[in-house]
């Protein structure tokens, strides 16, 4: 069984649970405010990543990391050999932590706020997808796939920048972004420190894919 589908299974299994039952949702879900306190809770930055608000929310989720977590997870195998189980599992965790950080700072004085929810991590594995598979072509959710991963993915983070700086709302734009921009770091830094020889040079594979999509 994938690590993708035992991530999959367990965070519908979560989901579910805290969706019909509120006191695990409150213990589950990411809250700036009681982070704060003394002593932190930081486990949430992890715990609210298996939560999600509705059914839509996690079949969107799911469903985006369920089609390119399988790519990633095989790339990974090619790219880090035995090793590539501990570095998908450890790019999907730290960027559950790592989108969120933003937040926090950005919300620890706010009571009401809390944020809930795969995206950020989903982020990070989607846009490590386009990046091992840059001429893959993808649609705008029900738009048909039809530009290639290299143009979607900065149409993309530019649409989440401007939806994060329009202001609050229900969804967690920072996290989106934060998580897709660590996902191409942690990517680009674990393959020169780890992969294996003739595999590691994940960038240049990239440009190259590129260059030659678009006929140069």
């Amino acid at each position: 069984m994938s690590i993708t589908l035992i991530i999959t299974i367990a965070t519908v299994i979560i989901s579910f649970l805290a969706m019909n039952n509120n006191t695990l949702m409150d213990k589950l879900i990411f809250h700036p405010y009681t982070i704060a306190k003394d002593p932190p809770q930081w486990y949430r930055a992890i715990t609210c990543g298996f939560i999600h608000a509705d059914f839509m929310h996690l079949a969107f989720n799911m469903f985006s990391f369920y089609m390119f977590g399988d790519m990633v997870e095989k790339y990974f195998e090619l790219i880090f050999g035995q090793l590539a189980n501990f570095f998908y599992l450890l790019l999907y965790i730290s960027s559950l932590v790592i989108c969120i950080i933003p937040t926090y700072f950005s919300h620890k004085k706010h009571y009401n706020y809390r944020s809930l929810g795969a995206s950020g991590a989903v982020s990070a594995i989607v846009f490590v997808g386009i990046f091992l598979q840059p001429t893959m072509q993808i649609g705008f959710f029900i738009v048909p796939p039809i530009i290639p991963g290299f143009v979607f993915g900065p149409l993309y983070l530019a649409l989440t920048v401007y939806l994060s700086k329009k202001g609050p709302g229900s969804i967690n734009h920072s996290a989106h972004l934060w998580g897709a921009l660590y996902g191409l770091v942690f990517l680009i830094v674990a393959s020169k420190l780890a992969g294996i020889e003739g595999q590691s040079d994940v960038l240049g594979s990239f440009l190259f894919q590129v260059k030659t999509y678009l006929g140069k």
